[in-house]
């Protein structure tokens, strides 16, 4: 067992840089087009991160070996467990990758275009903080249920109106 530990340990301190530098160029592209407004960008994005993940699956799990079967020796033989990691990465990244499809494609059927537009309603409600006013429908003769209400008298009692 003392035989089997360094091996191990070896192998996986001293990861592929290739495959790390692949890794890191993979998700830092992903991430910047995951950030923009345009859903196929948004949708590249995702496929890029989700290889980049795959191949940082593939950087963790070591180095190659034989398939993991019953009587061979352990220190020959690949960890099964990073190959079944890759494959759910994969299946969470296609599901993802399949919704945004949907959803760029539903996006294009109603506006022509691929670009997400801003909420009417969230520009509203910045309007109105800036010039500190209320909402129309805001009431308030109703019981605020929020802590933030309640701890603002100091007594830790609800405001009553």
């Amino acid at each position: 067992m003392t035989t089997l530990a360094p091996t191990l340990i070896e192998s996986t301190l001293q990861p592929n840089i290739t495959l790390v530098l692949v890794t890191v160029g993979l998700v830092a592209a992903g991430t910047a087009l995951a950030l923009d407004r345009s859903l196929v960008r948004v949708l590249l994005g995702m496929v890029l991160i989700g290889n980049g993940i795959a191949v940082l699956y593939l950087v963790v799990s070591g180095r190659a070996g034989r398939a993991p079967f019953v009587g061979e020796d352990p220190a020959a033989i690949s960890d099964p467990l990073p190959q079944a990691m890759v494959l759910t990465a994969i299946v969470i990244s296609l599901a993802t990758i399949g919704f945004l499809l949907a959803m760029s494609y539903r996006l294009w059927q109603i506006s022509g275009t691929d670009d997400v537009p801003d909420d009417a309603e969230d520009a509203r409600i910045q309007r109105l903080a800036i010039e500190d006013q209320t909402s129309s429908t805001y009431d308030p003769s109703e019981e605020s249920t929020t802590t933030s209400d309640e701890l603002a008298d100091g007594d830790g009692s609800p405001r009553r109106p």
